[in-house]
């Protein structure tokens, strides 16, 4: 006997991205690059070599993306995904006795919480805005660069919040998943080798179907490291991912990006500018550094299921929030102009505005 899959998902499982429904002609719901795929990645990708196992310690990919980072290689630790890495790590403090209490950002990202609650973690939400919580010894601390839904950022403010975290012998996480996409010029402060980070290159390489991560552990975490690497099953990244990453990590893939940003956020600019004039509200986002932004379409939030149904019937979709705590708002990325129009004319045609 078969169990039917509950629908509609329950949140922590709602993401971006292709779903049971029919397939859509402009996604907006992925934070996916728009100007992806990136040549050099998804050349990469497509000559991996699918015959054979990678090595399973990954010596080599490890080796190029220590150097790439500046870091040693016992640093580099594989993932089948941010997700999986998300779950593994939170599983390995809490078999270690750490992790009781779980941070993350209000609104967030719903596999921290996910993962949280699963291992029997208490999981605490803290405002965007404000000073950094009263954390404990042995908590885990969830920060994102830019942050997701929002697409804002701590700034100079971030050494303060991981110096806090280390005063208060927390564990903290730098999600940095978009942070190849930010528009501002930001680098990493010195004070980011003192926790982890976590870099998913598929979103900035515009191959999100390729799944594969990698953490940078801090620089005084090797046995930490190595603990990680054991809880990972055997071959965690597969020919493709491997291919990725690498690819990735190197100047042809960065000059590429560097491109591409000022197109980005001019097309983050014109949708932002689109939607204000047709009445929508704009997240705490709205001046984010991140080619996606966080919206709520006119009127009660209690039409979302009715905005939803209508923009996909004309082949849009746009990311539901309400997995972020956000009910009724929604989450979009800065298509090109093609895509950015047709969902303008659909919006028009459901608010009753005239088309421009």
């Amino acid at each position: 006997m078969t169990t039917a899959l509950q629908w509609p998902l329950p949140p922590e499982q709602v993401h971006g991205g292709p779903d049971a429904g029919a397939p859509v002609r402009w996604d907006f719901s992925t934070n996916a690059n728009p100007l992806g795929p990136l040549a050099p990645v998804a050349h990469a990708v497509q000559a991996a070599d699918r015959t054979r196992y990678p090595d399973p310690a990954y010596a080599a990919l490890c080796e190029q993306v220590a150097r790439w980072h500046g870091v040693a290689p016992w640093q580099v630790v594989p993932a089948a995904s941010a997700g999986e890495w998300i779950w593994r790590f939170t599983q390995v403090l809490r078999l270690a006795g750490g992790a009781r209490r779980v941070w993350v950002p209000q609104p967030a990202y719903a596999e921290y919480a996910a993962a949280a609650a699963a291992l029997g973690a208490a999981c605490m939400r803290y405002p965007l805005a404000g000073p950094p919580p009263a954390l404990q010894p042995g908590d885990l601390l969830w920060l994102c660069e830019p942050h997701n839904p929002c697409g804002t950022t701590l700034g100079p403010a971030l050494p303060d919040w991981i110096a806090h975290a280390r005063a208060c012998q927390a564990h903290t996480v730098l999600d940095l998943a978009y942070a190849p996409l930010r528009d501002d010029g930001f680098v990493l402060p010195a004070a980011a080798s003192q926790c982890w980070q976590l870099w998913s290159p598929n979103k900035a390489s515009g191959l999100t179907g390729v799944r594969g991560a990698y953490a940078v552990a801090p620089c005084d975490a090797e046995l930490a490291a190595q603990s990680l690497r054991r809880h990972a099953p055997a071959w965690v990244l597969g020919a493709e991912g491997v291919a990725m990453i690498g690819a990735f990590c190197s100047a042809p893939a960065e000059q590429l990006l560097g491109e591409q940003r000022r197109q980005l956020h001019a097309g983050w600019g014109a949708l932002r500018s689109a939607l204000l004039q047709r009445g929508w509200r704009m997240g705490p986002g709205a001046h984010g550094v991140a080619p996606f932004l966080l919206a709520h379409p006119p009127g009660s939030g209690a039409l979302a299921p009715l905005w939803h149904a209508a923009w996909r019937q004309h082949g849009l979709k746009l990311r539901d929030a309400a997995s972020f705590g956000l009910p009724g708002w929604v989450r979009l990325a800065a298509l090109p102009a093609a895509a950015q129009d047709t969902l303008l004319l659909v919006c028009d045609a459901l608010h009753g505005l005239p088309t421009p």
